[in-house]
């Protein structure tokens, strides 16, 4: 008896990116920890993380603000620019209202202030995975064509009288007319208009269920 492979579900892509070796250790000790996730670069300045971020496409990032040569601030704008569906949480040795205000005004998902425990990072990386599902949505519905409004019945009318005055039964004006005959008060006139076309075109079977229905019409 063979048994099927276990299910690959998909990991959630992180970058970290720290100039604190022992903070970058703690952060990826404490996202070992998590099923969902997966550490896929570790950056220790903003312009780093920038190119780590350009080279690998994060889903997540944990961005220090206080990094040389770019801060965390800069460095998330930068991929953001390039990487809109990126999601970031900020992270700082300071717990100050302005940090975190700055920090989501800049388009961060969640702040934490370090040290942070796992049971802290857990709830923002929660967050962060909604955030960026949402983001993946947007992005798909945005990639997909707009399909036009169909006519409503008034235009549907208006092109049957089109159609039908120049003696028209190519497929276009028999969508029309087919279209018209789905209302359930739909006028006699085109139930016939619809029959004369089914008979110039020999569609037979069409004609057919058409000749039915117009005789349930009359014994209602």
């Amino acid at each position: 008896m063979t048994t099927s492979p276990p299910k690959q579900y998909y990991r959630l892509r992180v970058l970290i990116a720290d100039d604190a070796r022992e903070a970058r250790r703690g952060t990826r000790m404490m996202l070992a920890m998590h099923p969902g996730v997966e550490v896929i670069a570790i950056a220790q300045n903003g312009q780093q993380a920038v190119e780590l971020a350009q080279e690998h496409h994060p889903d997540i990032a944990i961005m220090d603000i206080n990094m040389p040569e770019m801060d965390g601030i800069s460095a998330m704008q930068r991929i953001c620019k390039a990487q809109p569906q990126t999601v970031f949480i900020i992270i700082s040795g300071e717990d100050d209202p302005h940090i975190k205000q700055t920090a989501a005004e800049a388009g961060a998902s969640d702040f934490l202030p370090k040290p942070f425990t796992y049971e802290e990072l857990d709830p923002a990386l929660r967050r962060a995975a909604r955030a960026w599902m949402a983001s993946r949505q947007r992005a798909v519905q945005a990639s997909q064509p707009t399909r036009p409004a169909p006519p409503d019945r008034e235009t549907l009318t208006r092109l049957a009288q089109e159609y039908s005055q120049a003696r028209r039964s190519d497929t276009q004006a028999l969508a029309i007319y087919e279209r018209l005959a789905n209302f359930p008060d739909c006028e006699l006139r085109w139930l016939m208009t619809l029959a004369m076309t089914y008979i110039i075109r020999q569609d037979w079977g069409k004609l057919k269920a058409l000749a039915e229905k117009l005789e349930r019409l009359k014994s209602t």
